[in-house]
């Protein structure tokens, strides 16, 4: 089967950010079938054009059919340059996929909805199958962080939400914790797809000494944090937990990644002297094994927001994949995960002290540290494996055609 997925903030393992949609299509292109990726040339994570990638227009990476549409640069640029970012590439990827022959299924992700939109218009322009995936409670989570304020937009996005659910022919998630929301809303029930790891990227070359080397952190206690630098990530609580911990030498907090609060986390770490944290800049996800290899524990954080407690964040698998034992600040369904399989410790959302506590905790707990992590190695092989994972979206795509 040809699926055609539409996504703005795709991207590879070559690349930095989320490959949670490059490795199903890698196993999916391995089994036989075709995939084709319509994206945005605009970097997600540093909202930067990348021109190299622009005069492509399209491309083939690892089996993978990409092509690249017109999107205005206003990502990181404030709410309204956003939103014409998102609307940009909504029309560009419906004139787009018109190059696109023989398809049987379009995939269509959210966040954000827009994009959803126009893999639900490519459908019905060609006749085809409709896949809905939704990977956060968008508009939900956008209202919650207090980023949707106006009522008009609000409502629509509201019934955008209800359109896509209503009119999908089959709806996925990558968390248990969207089923019950989706259901209530469409009555239907969604498939779980979950986020997930494959073990073999995060075999590192050399256990992080490079890594250690290069940022002077030989005899440290690493906390390492992986992934965007933005609202929703809250670490700014990281940094009044580093604080905190400023009197002990053995700590050190790493955070790898970019975003549109990083500038600002600078600033935050110079005027407090907190030279316990390093930033450091993103990292492919094909190098990345070499980074978390020179990691003590992995962070995952997120605001304190009710709505953040239906996530599976995708860090914190990796983490797992890696054999790290995971601080996980976020309470949820993701909480029941990591104390189910014993793999890291739950940190009170939004609480410097708890997280103080915890990092504490770990770096006194050196054997504590390597059963958790041995059990997530073991947990991601048992039950959330990539291959596994990809397994059973080959059998829901194949169901959809029935």
């Amino acid at each position: 089967m040809h699926i055609l997925l539409i996504h703005q903030a795709f991207v590879t393992v070559k690349e930095a950010g989320g490959t949670r949609h490059a490795e199903l299509a890698h196993w999916l292109i391995q089994k036989g079938h075709q995939v084709t990726v319509i994206t945005s040339p605009v970097s997600y994570l540093t909202g930067e054009n990348q021109p190299d990638i622009r005069k492509k227009r399209c491309d083939r990476i690892d089996g993978i059919d990409v092509y690249y549409c017109y999107t205005s640069g206003g990502l990181h640029k404030g709410f309204f340059p956003r939103l014409i970012s998102f609307f940009s590439f909504m029309f560009s990827s419906i004139k787009t996929a018109k190059k696109v022959q023989n398809i049987d299924i379009v995939w269509g992700t959210s966040p954000n909805l827009f994009q959803a939109f126009a893999a639900w218009v490519i459908s019905k322009q060609q006749k085809k199958k409709f896949l809905l995936e939704i990977r956060d409670l968008w508009p939900d989570f956008a209202i919650g962080m207090g980023v949707l304020k106006n009522r008009f937009l609000i409502q629509a996005s509201l019934w955008l939400e209800k359109f896509l659910y209503a009119h999908a022919d089959r709806i996925i998630v990558n968390s248990p914790g969207f089923i019950p929301h989706i259901q209530k809303i469409s009555g239907k029930t969604a498939l779980l797809v979950p986020n997930g790891a494959d073990p073999d990227l995060f075999v590192s070359t050399d256990g992080g000494i490079s890594f250690r080397r290069e940022y002077q952190l030989e005899e440290k206690f690493v906390v390492m944090y992986t992934g965007a630098h933005g609202p929703a990530n809250d670490l700014f609580t990281v940094l009044k937990a580093a604080e905190l911990l400023r009197g002990d030498d053995r700590i050190r907090i790493v955070l790898v990644g970019s975003g549109k609060e990083k500038d600002l986390l600078i600033k935050r770490k110079e005027e407090k002297g907190l030279n316990n944290v390093l930033f450091v800049p993103p990292v492919p996800k094909e190098k990345i094994a070499d980074v978390i290899a020179a990691a003590d524990a992995g962070l995952a954080v997120l605001k304190a927001i009710p709505l953040f407690t239906t996530t599976y964040p995708n860090k914190v698998f990796d983490f797992m994949a890696a054999g790290k034992p995971v601080l996980c600040q976020i309470d949820g369904v993701i909480r029941d995960l990591v104390e189910q399989y014993d793999v890291g410790l739950f940190v009170t959302p939004g609480d410097p002290q708890a997280l103080k506590e915890a990092i504490l905790l770990l770096a006194d707990s050196p054997e504590d540290c390597k059963r958790m992590g041995q059990n997530g190695i073991r947990t991601i092989r048992e039950h959330f494996s990539r291959k596994k994972i990809a397994e059973d979206f080959e059998r829901i795509l194949s169901d959809l055609l029935i």
